[in-house]
């Protein structure tokens, strides 16, 4: 559907603009001399939270996305219909009754003066280039065999594949074997790299032709990742294989490959998502009913490679702080060790970048190169200091005050909320996103919490098991089965959401790991089935919350139940920039 436009001396009017590839529509976008004012109207004399919170949001995509917004001011207003004057500013947004925006306007033209974008540059469909979730990605890699480059973020994720793919053309022309390990921060692009090399086409012409032909696919994407695996072969079964010849499951590739060393894998370049999480020789065992040789996930990849004629890369996409199962907290030695006990290990090159070079340390034929570490988080609108505050709340260093990320990372268009009224934070994820039907959102809690349910957060064993990861992050409200993270109802915890992402999450926090005495403790966290095998039950909790803290693209909601035990808990968030929610803002516009 067009927008409606008006345009006079000066200024041009876009009403209902429809945002390219999306179904939300800002009420107004002001092309002003200089600057862009983008108008949130709503028909009340107070401002809801939300009310902002969707301002800022338009304002934070059109400057991120949009080709003609990228070097000018883009202003968020919320207009107040029954309102008079200007009313504050909150969160980077002026809060203005009507009569005040000819003021507003004339003193951003003032401040900001410059050449006014043309009406129908502006409107170019192709001026707006959203960043696409994973699942997007996937889909749009498999359907078009390509994925649409977005400005920043095809010059942030360019390098690093384009290092990858010379990797791979140097090993088919020297016949050689490489490992490469790839480091980032959830959020920056890992996956996105790893996909598109999968499936890259240059595969085709170097793969070294076996007895019934070249192999069809010449590399693999697997993952450890159950639920990762899952959704994007719910979302994917459309295509071939119902999806499962995008993305593998690793514990099937292993098993396949290890019961058969007669069998040679097809693929010349082997992809490992979170290889930092590979299973160490004992969890192997324990997976594949006893058996394994004694080996680690490493171990067996790099002998799997080592079967494949004349050349093949292991890639090895890396992630920090990510650690949440037994048997992964061997790190990234393990896949040194796999090399150093090979047999074959003079025909390996190990590729890495300056942060995952210590565990390799004096050993042979290893190239450092800055290229293979991701830095821009992407998953957060390129908010860049999202992992930078949620380590320092976490109790590490954090490089600057954490009170002060949170202010920067607010007024950047990315929202950390808290609560501790369950029904005020599902209110204001409903009403953000009611013009949205293609936004997820959905409950996520810790899987050692024992006392959520009770204020009906059925984050339990059973109820959690029950929860189909593909169709809860898949469908929407329209589901028959009711299966959507959207219905606000299921609960998935760090091991249904950890590598996916929800537009919003909102995080339930648990008694299994909160602040007493200036420090955090899991005191009360559930135990472990064995707990011998976990080395740091505070590290693996303090990871698990990293994650749960990590999954939303647009917000984090944190609801955190009323009970004294989490009091410091919940003062402590607000004293590091949370924003509270309203609540009696938040139930009068439900």
């Amino acid at each position: 559907m067009a927008s409606n436009s008006a345009e006079a001396a000066g200024y041009s009017a876009i009403l209902e603009y429809q945002l390219p590839m999306e179904a939300r529509r800002p009420d107004v976008v002001l092309l002003l001399g200089g600057p862009i004012a983008v108008l949130e109207l709503k028909g009340k004399h107070v401002a809801a939270r939300v009310d902002i919170d969707q301002a800022a949001a338009y304002a934070r995509d059109l400057r991120g996305y949009h080709r003609e917004c990228a070097d000018r001011l883009v202003q968020p207003v919320l207009v107040l219909m029954n309102e008079s004057g200007y009313v504050m500013s909150e969160s980077g947004v002026d809060v203005i009754g009507p009569d005040a925006l000819d003021g507003v306007a004339r003193d951003l033209v003032l401040a900001h003066p410059g050449q006014i974008v043309g009406l129908r540059r502006f409107l170019d469909p192709a001026a707006y280039r959203p960043l696409p979730s994973l699942v997007e990605a996937a889909r749009e890699l498999l359907e078009r065999g390509e994925i649409t480059r977005i400005g920043v973020v095809d010059e942030k994720t360019r390098p690093t594949l384009d290092a990858v793919s010379a990797i791979a053309r140097e090993a088919a022309r020297t016949k050689t074997r490489r490992l490469v390990l790839l480091t980032g921060l959830p959020g920056t692009g890992k996956t996105l790299v790893g996909l598109q090399l999968a499936h890259a086409r240059f595969l085709d012409d170097i793969a070294v032709a076996r007895s019934d032909g070249k192999p069809t696919a010449p590399a693999v994407y697997l993952s450890g990742n159950g639920p990762l695996v899952e959704v994007l072969q719910y979302e994917l079964r459309g295509a071939g294989g119902g999806g499962k010849a995008f993305v593998r499951d690793v514990k099937a590739y292993v098993s396949t490959y290890s019961r058969r060393p007669d069998l040679v894998p097809p693929e010349h370049v082997l992809i490992f998502d979170e290889a930092q999480r590979a299973f160490d020789a004992e969890q192997v065992a324990r997976k594949h009913d006893g058996r394994g040789d004694g080996k680690s996930e490493p171990e067996h990849f790099i002998e799997f490679a080592e079967r494949v004629p004349e050349w093949c890369v292991v890639v090895g996409l890396i992630g920090t702080g990510q650690e949440i199962h037994i048997g992964e907290e061997g790190g990234l030695v393990q896949w040194r060790d796999a090399i150093e006990r090979s047999p074959r290990a003079s025909e390996w090159t190990v590729h890495l970048p300056p942060d995952g070079s210590p565990p390799f340390a004096g050993m042979g034929r290893t190239f450092v190169d800055p290229a293979l570490h991701l830095h821009a988080e992407l998953r957060f609108h390129l908010a860049s200091q999202v992992h930078q505050f949620v380590q320092g709340l976490l109790g590490e260093s954090s490089g600057g005050s954490v009170s002060e990320l949170g202010q920067s990372l607010d007024s950047a268009g990315y929202h950390f909320r808290v609560t501790r009224d369950l029904e005020a934070a599902k209110d204001y994820l409903r009403a953000r996103y009611e013009d949205d039907p293609e936004a997820r959102f959905g409950i996520i809690a810790s899987s050692k919490d024992r006392d959520l349910p009770r204020f009906g957060v059925m984050n339990d064993f059973q109820s959690t098991k029950r929860v189909q990861n593909g169709p809860w992050f898949a469908e929407g409200e329209d589901d028959p089965r009711s299966r959507s993270c959207r219905e606000l109802r299921s609960c998935v915890t760090e091991f249904g959401c950890q590598g996916l992402e929800l537009d919003a999450a909102l995080l339930a926090w648990g008694s299994d790991f909160v602040r007493e005495a200036g420090d955090w403790n899991n005191r009360l966290a559930r135990g472990y089935q064995r707990p011998a095998d976990v080395r740091d039950p505070l590290r693996l909790r303090r990871n698990a919350y990293r994650v749960l803290l990590t999954r939303g693209r647009d917000a984090t909601v944190v609801f955190i139940p009323p009970m004294r035990l989490l009091n410091e808990t919940y003062r402590y968030l607000v004293d590091s920039g949370f924003r509270e929610l309203d609540l009696a803002i938040a139930r009068a516009a439900r």
